[in-house]
């Protein structure tokens, strides 16, 4: 399988509407790299508000898209044995940086790769892009841990 819709993503992540903001995974290289996608619409939670007069997708939600198409590509990637009971936590954000505003109605390609491994950590990198324009890039670091 080289993409998941959002109820495949579902089945690998623990996140839930309104937080789940990826909505497929596709062009998957099993723990390498893929491509997530969030569907920013005007009605998004985390545009109301954010600006009444300019809506706008916070960064920090952003960074969790990034996070969130990571942890479904690894979840998708490892022996379900491996990732049963656990949940993918971040742990850290290096150089994130917010280029230009993203606003409704557009679709966020969020191009992510796993740089490296080390046990239970691992750290990645992503673009986000509309219509081919760069949005944002980050470096981040999550762990896999028990569910309690």
């Amino acid at each position: 399988m080289t993409s998941l819709n959002k109820k495949d993503i579902q089945n690998l992540l623990p996140h839930r509407d309104p937080m789940l903001l990826i909505d497929e995974l596709y062009d998957i290289d099993k723990l390498a790299s893929a491509t997530g996608i969030v569907n920013v619409k005007k009605d998004s939670f985390f545009v109301q508000g954010h600006f009444p007069d300019q809506p706008v997708m916070p960064g920090v939600f952003i960074v969790e898209a990034f996070g969130q198409s990571a942890a479904a590509l690894t979840a998708h990637g490892l022996d379900q044995s491996v990732y049963k009971d656990k949940l993918v936590f971040l742990m850290g954000v290096e150089k994130a940086r917010f280029r230009n505003p993203v606003v409704p109605t557009c679709k966020l390609l969020l191009k992510i790769e796993a740089i490296r491994s080390h046990g239970r950590v691992w750290k990645y990198k992503g673009q986000a892009f509309v219509d081919n324009k760069l949005m944002a890039d980050a470096i981040w670091s999550a762990t896999i841990v028990d569910k309690k």
